[in-house]
């Protein structure tokens, strides 16, 4: 049986022998584009090939492109695991032409690449065209495609659009006949979908550009834009009919059939089918640096998880499963993308926290959701109410909720739930729609067609000449400026910001002015430099002297290099799951963003400190190499993911092994890909002091740290800080941790006498049932207005009054001196049938609060007066007369 992986291979193989590119797969998270949410097609990547703003040095690619398609416009979630085709993840092949050949060779190409690499029965396939598309009508007829076989379409199946404006054009689609023993009619037709024709390729000719009043016009360069997916198309050369039993997906969903001990074609079979797909989408994103969040793409991400976090708890899994099926994903595609086995740490941990996380509340909710349910008069929806309480208690996403109700033929009163979301103002993942690059981009792309790329010189100098190409300003270009505006030079020694080293300042000299420097960036190969005019005039065209900010870029390759060295720590003393997630060199100080999933004790940062500062001692070499990727990632150099290379790389290597130490190749302590300067010699950073660890995201943690002479006053001013300090407690500092935490006993011993005898008072003496309980709808109900309290002193309250009572629900108002604080408690006995949270939203508003939050047992919020008690313990028992 052919593979997956091998059907990849051909397909790549094939175009390569074609004088093809080819390309690497991009990121899923788009690369300066972020109104789109992930890459969900192969010529993501190419938009500014086709729309001619970018040129590189090939015509022709071809790519095996990473796709999700889980959130904005393009959306399958909802089908994944109840259909053949649906995917959350998925790869697609594709072969695109950048203004070469055009449809003459691109139908030629997959005809033959279908008939004869791939081996499939020329009887079997049908096309579609545009119905104005005579042309491609005409190839088709050539190649030998009978005409009762090639169908003209008149609906924009056959026409596809950039966007409302742009480049646009006709297509082509092969599909293939499955036989009449499979119910569906050829595209056209009343039967189209059925199963029996399914589209394997679809063949974009971008030919005219259509503007806002609807009108066309050819475009100057015609280019190919194609795509297959390779499941659909694996599942037709493995002979299935549906892309869940392909080599791939047959092994993800037996792997969660023996994570849960459960048959993988039985009753569970959707399930199975569910936890594959979600465990390739979740893995590569995460993979890539996505985490689970309540916002954006980690909120997407989270949504996937819980869906097929619920559809193994379904399958009847006690424990977490999503984590145990990582190294069976691994096997299948790590050697397609290295990634996952680089990442294979980082994907399990973030499963495996997410899915405790979840369950945590999974039981409980889906409690509710049944209670819910038999509750509903026969075919009605799920009130809105009901699936924003399960959203916003519970952590339901709708979808979850539309899932879980979609097997028992119940809807959602989805108006409901955004009513109830627009009213709490809670978050809700941002609806990102669309593609597109940042306007103000083309003009540098421009001045690239126009005046080619800058040369870097600033490996080597700090000083050098050059020609002013390009003046930029109020967004124009300009021949002259003696104000605010951006320089472009044919050569320049001022290092432009990327990899997190920020970049250079200085001064640029002509004949006719100066201007200071403020930052260097880089677009499109042009170096930016963002200047000031402080003498006369600068002029298009004229010489300049450049010199770069020598203290300041000297500092900032300190910490430049510095990071390398903390990077290399990291993965020493806490393990190789250790991946750069985010940098920042700048001259004051640098900071490092990593993948780990809890914070650094104050042992390891000291271990982390003392292993960097050793490094600088030694004064080892610091060198730089030129060699291409694979020979670089041979070495073992580390790799910055999701960047890319081109055929060229700078490796930097830094320092020796101290000991026994593991480090990357050879005796080597660091060696990583990188562009940006760095020191000449360790000993030039000079000191290297952590601030401390911090969490950045979730699953990514942050250390920030200060090298040289910044480091060195930090460490003279916390000696300092630490003289004062003893002088005001009157201990020796070798004694003053011992003294500070006596002084925090006391005064803790002090304030809960305090407190103790405050909370006395206002229960009268003492007395935990200053209060009488009156039962209601079958629950004990207690509840007191206080004085001479605060809001921090109610839960202690309540918890006594908790064992007083035994069982039932609290409520407790104080009158704090105009405003009020509330407290809300209910026994665990109770909070199936009430929940603490439900009672104080009923509560403070009666007093001019706003709702206020907490835990079944246990919620408090406050008021803006405790006037008005009297409704609002009103307001509380009529919550408990309303329970059923």
């Amino acid at each position: 049986m052919t593979s997956l992986a091998d059907i990849r291979s051909t397909f790549l193989n094939y175009f390569g022998k074609q004088d093809h590119e080819i390309v690497a797969s991009s990121p899923l998270v788009p690369r300066n584009d972020p109104t789109l949410m992930f890459t969900n097609s192969g010529m993501v990547q190419f938009k500014n090939l086709f729309t001619g703003v970018e040129t590189r040095d090939y015509v022709r690619a071809t790519t095996s492109q990473k796709c999700v398609r889980a959130g904005g416009k393009h959306n399958d979630l909802d089908n994944v695991g109840y259909t053949a085709r649906h995917h959350t993840f998925f790869e697609m092949l594709g072969n695109f032409s950048f203004g070469d050949y055009f449809k003459a060779d691109a139908i030629p190409f997959a005809w033959e690449l279908l008939t004869k690499d791939f081996g499939i029965d020329k009887t079997r396939l049908l096309t579609t065209v545009y119905h104005t598309d005579d042309e491609a009508f005409e190839i088709w007829k050539k190649i030998g495609v009978p005409e009762d076989r090639i169908i003209r379409i008149p609906t924009d199946d056959n026409f596809w659009r950039m966007g409302p404006t742009g480049p646009c054009g006709p297509c082509t689609e092969i599909f293939y006949d499955h036989g009449d023993h499979i119910w569906g009619g050829p595209p056209g037709s009343a039967e189209e979908d059925g199963d029996r024709f399914i589209e394997i390729w679809n063949i974009v000719f971008m030919q005219n550009e259509q503007f806002e009043d609807g009108s066309m016009r050819p475009l100057e360069m015609q280019s190919i834009d194609t795509g297959m997916g390779l499941e659909r198309i694996g599942a037709l050369l493995q002979g299935k009919h549906d892309n869940y039993d392909t080599d791939l997906m047959r092994a993800l969903i037996e792997a969660s059939a023996n994570a849960t001990s459960t048959d993988p074609d039985g009753d569970g079979n959707v399930h199975h089918r569910v936890i594959a797909d979600h465990l390739r989408s979740t893995s590569f994103l995460i993979a890539e640096g996505v985490l689970p969040s309540n916002e954006g793409r980690g909120y997407v991400l989270r949504r996937i998880m819980r869906r097929a976090m619920r559809h193994a708890h379904l399958l009847g899994a006690k424990d977490p499963v999503m984590h145990r099926l990582v190294p069976a994903l691994v096997q299948k595609m790590g050697a397609a993308y290295p990634e996952l086995g680089q990442g294979q740490r980082l994907i399990e941990e973030t499963l495996k926290n997410e899915e405790e996380r979840f369950k945590q509340t999974l039981d409980r909710g889906l409690k509710l959701l049944d209670d819910e349910l038999s509750a509903l008069p026969e075919g009605a929806a799920l009130p809105g109410d009901a699936a924003f309480k399960l959203y916003d208690t519970y952590g339901f996403p709708l979808d979850l909720t539309q899932d879980a109700l979609r097997e028992k033929g119940v809807s959602v009163d989805t108006d409901g739930f955004d009513a109830a979301m627009a009213e709490q103002k809670a978050k809700a993942r941002a609806a990102w729609a669309g593609t597109g690059e940042a306007a103000d981009s083309a003009i540098w792309f421009d001045i690239a067609d126009a005046s080619g790329s800058t040369d870097f010189l600033g490996y080597d100098t700090l000083n050098a000449e050059g020609q002013i190409m390009a003046l930029v300003a109020d967004g124009g270009t300009v021949d002259e400026a003696d104000g605010e505006v951006q320089i472009v030079l044919n050569q320049s020694p001022f290092y432009a910001e990327a990899g997190g080293q920020v970049g250079d300042a200085g001064m640029i000299r002509t004949e006719t002015g100066a201007a200071e420097i403020s930052d260097t960036k880089k677009v499109a190969g042009v170096y930016i430099h963002f200047a000031k005019v402080t003498e006369g005039k600068i002029v298009k065209g004229q010489g300049a002297e450049l010199s770069v900010d020598p203290a300041r870029r000297s500092a900032i390759q300190a910490n430049h290099s510095a990071t390398h060295l903390l990077n290399e720590a990291l993965r020493e003393l806490l393990g190789d799951h250790i991946a750069q997630r985010g940098s920042l060199n700048a001259p004051d100080r640098l900071r490092f963003d990593f993948s780990h999933n809890k914070a650094l004790s104050l042992e390891e940062l000291e271990q982390i400190e003392r292993d960097v500062n050793t490094l600088i001692r030694q004064n080892g070499k610091v060198e730089t190499r030129i060699m291409t990727p694979d020979d670089a990632r041979a070495m073992g150099a580390q790799a910055l993911f999701g960047e890319k290379y081109g055929d060229e790389v700078r490796v930097v290597s830094m320092g020796e092994k101290p000991g026994s130490g593991k480090g990357t190749s050879g005796n080597t302590y660091s060696l990583e890909l990188c562009g940006g300067t760095h020191v000449g010699q360790l000993g030039e950073i000079g000191a290297f002091v952590t601030l401390g660890d911090s969490a950045s995201s979730a699953g990514v943690r942050r250390i920030e740290a200060l090298t040289g002479q910044a480091a060195l006053d930090y460490l003279r001013q916390q000696d300092h800080r630490l003289a004062q300090a003893a002088l005001v407690l009157k201990a020796p500092a070798s004694e003053l941790a011992d003294r500070v935490k006596a002084l925090m006993d006391e005064r803790k011993a002090l304030a809960n006498e305090v407190a103790q005898l405050r909370r006395e008072l206002a229960m009268g003496g003492g007395a935990k049932e200053a209060a009488p309980s009156e039962v209601i709808n079958g629950v004990a109900f207690q509840a007191q207005v206080l004085q001479g309290v605060t809001g921090k002193d109610l839960p202690s309250l309540i918890d006594d009054m908790k064992d007083s009572m035994g069982s039932g629900a609290i409520l407790l108002i104080a009158d704090t001196g105009g405003k009020a604080a509330v407290a809300v408690g209910v026994t665990a006995d109770m909070t199936d049938r009430v929940s603490a949270v439900d009672i104080l939203r009923a509560v403070t508003p009666e007093l001019g609060g706003k709702g206020g939050g907490g835990r079944p047992d246990m919620a408090q919020g406050g008021g803006a007066s405790a006037d008005n008690a009297e409704a609002a313990i009103a307001a509380a028992k009529a919550v408990l007369e309303g329970l059923k």
